[in-house]
């Protein structure tokens, strides 16, 4: 299986294509190894979905380091450092399928594409409510920056 490396402009943000296992059953879609360079702990997974053309986000965690991938459906995720004033975006789906790992200080949203998006969150710590913080969407853009 071959992974190519994203080089990201926000410290500690990484994305990671991963090639799926053809099956002509069912295609193998690798999700996060503890031998991946970004695994740092576990604490819980948990999916999300997002309906096409809505926009969940500003959310930024604490202490969390995410793992996001999109099995089912395309994603566009927006990525914002507000110390650098970089905003990323990265679009993830099934034909695009890959790792997104952002640590925690990063600000994210995400915006569905198609009709049915599924997003997994393998994240480091458990949920806890009182670990992000959360802005209006219209607070920060969606284009890129650099």
């Amino acid at each position: 299986m071959g992974s190519k490396l994203k080089i990201s402009s926000i410290p500690g943000v990484q994305y990671t294509t991963i090639d799926p296992i053809v099956n002509p059953k069912g295609n193998i879609l690798h999700a996060l190894k503890k031998s991946d360079d970004t695994f740092s702990e576990f604490g819980e997974a948990y999916f999300t979905s997002v309906y096409k053309a809505e926009v969940k986000g500003w959310k930024k965690h604490k202490l969390m380091i995410m793992n996001l991938f999109v099995p089912v459906g395309k994603a566009t995720f927006f990525l914002h450092d507000e110390f650098l004033g970089i905003t990323e975006s990265y679009e993830i789906g099934e034909k695009n399928y890959g790792r997104l790992t952002v640590p925690a200080g990063v600000w994210v949203a995400f915006r569905g594409e198609l009709e049915k998006n599924l997003i997994l969150n393998i994240a480091s710590i458990e949920h806890d409510p009182n670990e992000s913080e959360d802005k209006d969407i219209s607070s920060l853009s969606l284009e890129e920056s650099s």
